[in-house]
């Protein structure tokens, strides 16, 4: 398995997707849950058939993350859909889904098959996945967050609170596998540079965006608190994740981080 092939399973993948997502408007649910979790499971083919190639998971780029963000996405839609029966969370989420992965397909990045030193630990590939799973639960709250701002003048003040209650359900489960996720990276710089956080950019912007969640889910328990205000606190959540997954890149600061590979 190579990079080469790529295109022919990402855009069968999105094919399949965008199909269950259409499925699901029409409330067809085992169209919905067979064609998205196909295109799931051929997207996964290529990500564990280049893990064989490789000798080693793809995790070594910005690129490869995106793979994986790509293929999560997905899986928590459905896991949303499955659980709310919200029927535009599939089509919300292979749109964004579709494009993380046309990103790959129009500005790949150099992959190669040696991992340098830092990243052989047994605790990188579970740091990596477990925060892109994260990413991607976070991402889905985004997701609704912004469909109940965009339509909260036509929804009935029930649906609204119903939405906005799976909105932070969501939230939580995100906080607590991003909470794994830098455990597994404390274990990890432990092991590859010798201490467990050193307030290295990365992990400044890790521990910002930790925070920010964590108020955010405080700030829904205040008796008094306004559910707007609260929504457009996440979308500045979300803004501060992505400074944490790749903006952080173009600050003069991270020229002295250890995660730039």
């Amino acid at each position: 398995m190579s990079w080469s092939i790529f295109p022919y399973f990402a855009i069968a993948s999105i094919l399949l997707w965008t199909i269950g997502a259409i499925a699901s408007w029409l409330n067809k649910s085992r169209g919905a849950y067979g064609f998205t979790l196909g295109g799931i499971a051929l997207f996964f083919v290529f990500i564990f058939g280049l893990w064989i190639s490789q000798g080693h998971p793809p995790l070594q780029t910005m690129g490869d993350t995106r793979l994986w963000y790509s293929a999560l996405l997905p899986v928590v839609g459905l896991i949303v859909f499955a659980r709310r029966h919200y029927r535009w969370v599939l089509s919300f989420s292979t749109i964004l889904a579709t494009v993380f992965v046309c990103v790959n397909l129009f500005n790949p990045e150099l992959h190669t098959h040696t991992l340098m030193p830092a990243l052989q630990s047994p605790w990188f590939a579970p740091h990596v996945i477990v925060y892109m799973f994260s990413y991607a639960l976070l991402s889905v709250a985004t997701l609704m967050a912004v469909y109940q701002l965009l339509t909260s003048r036509t929804q009935p003040q029930r649906d609204r609170e119903k939405l906005h209650l799976a909105i932070d359900d969501t939230v939580r489960s995100g906080l607590v596998f991003l909470t794994f996720g830098m455990l597994f990276g404390a274990l990890w710089a432990k092991e590859a540079w010798g201490h467990y956080w050193s307030w290295d950019p990365k992990e400044t912007w890790a521990a910002i965006t930790w925070l920010a969640y964590l108020i955010y889910l405080h700030y829904r328990q205040m008796p008094r608190h306004l559910p707007f205000t609260a929504l457009i606190g996440l979308l500045l959540c979300f803004g501060l994740l992505q400074m944490c997954w790749w903006g952080l890149n173009y600050l003069p600061s991270a020229t002295a981080s250890v995660h730039l590979y």
